[in-house]
């Protein structure tokens, strides 16, 4: 611990996670486990309609049951609180439902009661009359119905990226993105080969094992909310204006997740219990179930639509994509999906003439938002399915046909930014060499056929957003990180410790990471996106860079070398071991918003993720069963900073896109409503799923505009694994799957269509 801050080389080291003990003794801290004085628990009542007015809300039973302290509905809340709505992108949500319902299993009242069993009773004896209204499901088909989830829309003016939005009547289209770069429609007249397809995916869920919760405890003057959230800056904010206070009033804290994944970003229940507490000025508490969640959050199900045009050698001119995302009942931050990722949509490939519309859309389905990946995973699927039916529709191999393609450096992707440290390349080149592209290829005999497939795909970072970080060096030569990243368990509080180490020289043990806790970390925009290790690292490096000048400069002061122990230093300075230096950072970075007409930028992004999978599969032509017996997943992260868990992030990430690409989907009837919201019902991937050959791994990059040379990670081992696998299924048995997921029964069914053998439905 020296003034000259010696290089430890911390960075790029694989080290064990600093909160693994913690973790594994029980100690580690989470909301589930929090207990205040006097604590309420809440129960919520949920919509049995997916569209209606509300006529009645019948309170009177759950109100007279023994143990009920209060029952609370929306009109309630309104009665103090006039505008009662939020959200990310428009204020469209309520914090309990007001004047109608959009989805089934919309909150309508809460019950509060000290034991959660008499909520629970409670709010199943309230009943409520709707007069229903019809509904839309379907996401093309909304995009032009005259029946309306909203009747106006309320621009939130939360991020600078969207700022152009406007109050909007009679539609059920959130945004509409645009890009016009060349002339689509003329190469394809022109172009030797024209390929057209349309790809889907289902609404899926989140799954984290740890349930949404929160709790508030408020007093006249400020409320305190503990919460399992990814955004506690946006939640102190969001929360403060909804109430009216100035942020100062508002506290948010965040201790560990179990997991989150995207489904615990902006607000979930923090705007609830916040107002339930100020209104009985009691703590109370709101965990949800497993099956809550299915009502709170998913992921957007998509149709996209692609066309390309291709010269006669195998290069693609033109191409055309048409997205539509199914936003459910709220936006959420479902334009900035559309938006940014609907963007990237034309695929990692050198194209001159590009034409993407792409459009957010309202629906009477519960509401989508972020889920790891930020919806590149839908449009990998869809491009790169459509790429191995090209290949295969000029009978080139996959592989080389991708290269042909491909973008590379300095050259301009589809928004006009060029492309700068994407090794887009380097990954398809280390996956067919893991892969063995070129080698020999055990078919499979008999019922059993064996394929393989490969795909790659890339990602925009969120951009513009604000990361803040304060590093402390304390009287003894200790060290304290300030930082509102949420560790969910992707191991950043380790990571952002071995930053400060390595700039300090310290090691990465020397390091307190204090969790976020906006009274007293610094402001930082959300943990989404894989932005943390550039956007927060950058800011930790700024402030853990002043700290060593201010030691440096202390060191001189003094007449001390500056390789004087921090300790002494501070000994020197003020007789006794007392004092602090204290290093502040922000890191913002630099971005031009698309044109609003052409959808181009010279700055879209300030680093593209990029990750592939290749994947080796058995099908049984007998009975549509597909085993994946090899996944290895791929991705570009820069230098790493903690290559161990780069490699469990990429894993990680690829066992869950398995789950998505096989089996889950959430299932809705006729009425809208769902049908298989447990994990009875709901299957998530286990252990005999999962391929006995499964890695994740890096190539050797470096981004040059990031902390030490790194960029995130944690969503790229998503991008390639479902089109990966339908792509192996085609190579296994000759059929073309549009749709996820891939069941056994969509396989046997697609197998017997092809071989003129249709089934009847019984």
């Amino acid at each position: 611990m020296t003034a000259d801050a010696i290089q430890t080389k911390q960075v790029g080291r694989s080290t064990p996670r600093l909160e693994a003990r913690a973790k594994v003794t029980g100690r580690a801290e989470y909301v589930h486990n929090l207990r205040l004085p006097g604590m309420l628990i809440g129960k919520i009542f949920r919509s049995t309609v997916a569209h209606g007015l509300i006529k009645r809300i019948d309170v009177s039973a759950a109100k007279a049951l023994d143990g009920v302290h209060r029952v609370i509905t929306g009109e309630d809340i309104r009665a103090i609180f006039a505008d009662p709505y939020y959200g990310p992108a428009y204020h469209d949500q309520p914090v309990l439902a007001l004047d109608k319902v959009r989805y089934v299993g919309e909150p309508v009242a809460v019950v509060l009661a000290s034991d959660p069993h008499i909520a629970e009773e409670a709010a199943g004896l309230i009943t409520a009359d709707y007069e229903v209204l019809p509904a839309v499901f379907d996401e093309v088909e909304a995009a032009t119905a005259t029946t309306y989830v909203h009747d106006a829309l309320k621009p939130a003016g939360t991020f600078p990226d969207l700022k152009h939005f406007k109050g909007r009547k009679n539609t059920n289209v959130a945004l509409d993105y645009h890009l016009r770069r060349g002339d689509a429609e003329a190469d394809f007249a022109k172009a030797a080969h024209v390929f057209e397809h349309t790809f889907r995916t289902q609404q899926v869920m989140h799954t984290p094992l740890e349930p949404m919760v929160s709790a508030a405890e408020a007093t006249e003057s400020s409320v305190t909310i503990h919460t399992a959230s990814q955004s506690p800056s946006f939640v102190r904010t969001e929360v403060a204006r909804l109430l009216g206070w100035p942020e100062n009033r508002v506290r948010v804290k965040v201790p560990f997740l179990g997991g989150g994944f995207g489904a615990k970003l902006y607000i979930k229940l923090e705007a609830l219990v916040a107002v339930l507490a100020i209104m009985v000025r009691r703590p109370v508490k709101i965990s949800l179930t497993m099956e809550e969640q299915f009502y709170t959050i998913t992921k957007h199900a998509t149709t996209f639509r692609i066309k390309s045009g291709v010269t006669k050698d195998g290069r693609i001119t033109s191409r055309r994509c048409e997205v539509w995302w199914n936003g459910g009942a709220y936006a959420d931050v479902g334009p900035r999906v559309t938006q940014k990722s609907g963007f990237t949509s034309a695929g990692p490939y050198d194209i001159e003439n590009v034409h993407i519309d792409s459009y957010a859309v309202y629906t009477n389905l519960p509401p989508a938002g972020a889920l790891r990946g930020f919806g590149i995973p839908q449009l990998v699927w869809a491009y790169e399915c459509h790429t191995d039916l090209i290949a295969r529709g000029l009978k080139m191999d996959p592989v080389e046909f991708r290269r042909k393609n491909i973008l590379r450096e300095g050259r301009p992707h589809a928004t006009g930014t060029i492309m700068h440290d994407a090794a887009v390349d380097a990954v398809l080149d280390r996956l067919a060499r893991r892969m063995n592209w070129d080698g020999p290829f055990d078919r499979g005999s008999g019922a059993v056929k064996r394929g393989r497939g490969i795909a790659v795909g890339y990602k925009a970072c969120i951009s513009p957003t604000t990361s803040v970080a304060i590093v402390n060096v304390c009287a003894d030569g200790s060290c304290t990180l300030y930082s509102s990243t949420v560790d969910m368990g992707q191991g950043s509080d380790t990571a952002m410790a071995l930053v400060v180490a390595e700039v300090l020289g310290l090691s990465a043990a020397d390091v307190t990471v204090v969790h976020p806790d906006t009274d007293v970390t610094p402001y930082d925009m959300a943990t989404l996106g894989s932005r943390s290790t550039f956007h927060m690292f950058h800011a930790i490096t700024r402030a853990a860079e002043e700290v060593r000048g201010k030691l440096r400069g202390l060191a001189e002061e003094l007449g001390l070398p500056t390789d004087t122990p921090y300790a002494e230093l501070f000994r020197k300075k003020y007789g006794m071991q007392a004092g602090n230096i204290i290093g502040v950072g922000t890191f913002i970075p630099t971005y031009i918003p698309p044109d609003h007409e052409t959808g181009l930028t010279s700055n879209a992004t300030p680093f593209w993720m990029i990750g592939g999978a290749g994947v080796e599969v058995e099908v049984d032509t007998e009975t549509g069963h597909v085993r994946i017996t090899k996944l290895v997943d791929v991705g570009d992260c820069g230098k790493p900073i903690n290559p161990k868990v780069v490699e469990t992030q990429l894993s990680g990430a690829g066992i869950m896109q398995i789950g998505f690409s096989m089996f889950e989907r959430m299932d809705f009837d006729a009425a809208g409503q769902l049908t298989n919201g447990s994990l009875a019902n709901y299957k998530i991937p286990g252990f005999a799923d999962l391929p006995q050959d499964i890695s994740g791994e890096f190539v050797e990059a470096q981004q040059k505009s990031g902390p030490f040379g790194a960029k995130g990670v944690g969503e790229s081992g998503t991008f390639g694994v479902s089109p990966a696998i339908a792509n192996a299924i085609e190579d296994a048995v000759g059929i073309r799957l549009a749709a996820m997921p891939m069941t056994p029964e969509v396989v046997y069914r697609a197998l017997r269509s092809a071989h003129n053998d249709p089934l009847e439905d019984k």
